[in-house]
């Protein structure tokens, strides 16, 4: 579940539903994702495949999934991420949904 919750962190990007892959790669560019989820990543932390990988569970499930984005906000995850907690409830959501669909770059 740890992993699953960096996956949100990390993601640190979804938003809409409707918006292409490729939009939410270039989210988590914007918002400095990949600086901890890249490849390789920063310590402990579990890579956008790592993160669509465990994220994939929860797929169809949708008050999990606002549960998992709201969550990927907390302050106290972590001991405190502030790219995740910069993220808006929009971008959040729409990172968690991404990474339930498969995380796919389409860069």
């Amino acid at each position: 579940m740890k992993h699953a919750l960096a996956a949100l962190c990390s993601v640190l990007l979804i938003g809409s539903p409707s918006l292409p892959a490729h939009a939410s790669m270039n989210l988590a560019l914007d918002k400095g994702c990949l600086t901890c989820h890249g490849n390789p990543p920063r310590g402990r932390a579990p890579t956008i495949p790592d993160l669509a990988r465990e994220y994939a569970k929860f797929r169809g499930q949708e008050t999990e999934i606002l549960r998992l984005s709201a969550h990927l906000r907390e302050h106290h995850l972590f001991d405190g991420v502030p790219a995740h907690e910069r993220l808006s409830a929009e971008e959040a959501e729409h990172f968690v949904r991404w990474l339930v669909d498969g995380g796919r770059q389409g860069l």
